[in-house]
């Protein structure tokens, strides 16, 4: 009878290390010096290690705010409940927000969870795409009857995240090294936004209007739309020159990378 093809034997050994098959031991070869079950354990243990490390990399400032044995213990955790699914180890950590903000062992903990989003947001900002951007003088030069209808493309490093703990101030001060800061949450979620412009990432808190604004532009809606749903926070005899101002400061962030013009 024919020996297992080499995708059998990879499809087993993946099987042993995601879920404890043992359809693999018959497979490995035993020796005095080192059994099958010490070879087996030793590429399980690298496994989880190097999914721990990444986890590391992505998230330091919930790894310096839960301390060593904790986040560990998080990591493998969430290793045992979202198994590595993408041939590219960047994306294994996009499910921890989601996962410590359903899990019984960290719900009592949402600060855990706000972090874990907070910094995937920073590490996705950082990593796409760059383009060039609109400047004031571009405005500048727009018809004034063309603002109503003209819809504005944003940077692929925008991100949105409404927090009620303060995981920026806290990241930024473990980022800093500075004095540890004790988690503290808001009377209700609070707007940030977060982007990068050349190789620098920024963020800041939105007002409700502002957030809610730019969340309206990046579904592909006009200005004309977006001053009229700002008047649900702004007189509509003032709304026009505030959407200006926003958008000026957008231009001036380096957030809008595109105009157009029906």
């Amino acid at each position: 009878m024919n020996g297992p093809c080499l995708r059998e034997l990879q499809e087993q050994l993946q099987s042993h290390l995601l879920h404890g098959d043992t359809r693999i031991v018959r497979r490995i070869v035993d020796t005095p010096r080192v059994n099958v079950r010490t070879r087996l354990a030793i590429y399980s243990d690298a496994y989880r290690l190097r999914l721990l490390e990444s986890l590391r990399v992505d998230f330091p400032a919930l790894h310096t705010l839960a301390g060593d044995a904790e986040f560990e213990r998080i990591g493998r955790a969430y290793i045992d409940a979202h198994p590595s699914g993408h041939f590219s180890i960047r994306y294994f950590g996009q499910q921890l927000a989601v996962f410590l903000r359903r899990d019984d062992r960290w719900q009592a903990l949402p600060v855990f969870a706000e972090m874990a989003a907070f910094e995937w947001a920073l590490g996705l900002s950082f990593d796409a795409f760059d383009s060039p951007l609109i400047g004031v003088e571009d405005m500048g030069a727009i018809p004034p009857e063309a603002w109503a209808h003209m819809r504005l493309g944003l940077h692929p490093s925008l991100q949105r995240l409404d927090l009620v703990w303060n995981a920026p101030g806290l990241w930024k001060a473990i980022d800093e090294e500075q004095p540890p800061q004790p988690p503290v949450a808001a009377d209700y979620p609070l707007a940030w936004i977060i982007w990068r412009r050349d190789l620098r990432s920024f963020f800041r808190s939105t007002p409700v209007d502002e957030a809610w604004a730019i969340d309206v532009l990046r579904q592909g809606h006009s200005f004309a739309a977006m001053c009229e749903g700002l008047c649900e926070w702004i007189d509509e005899t003032r709304v026009a020159a505030q959407a200006a101002l926003y958008l000026r400061r957008w231009v001036q962030d380096g957030l809008v990378v595109r105009i157009e013009l029906d």
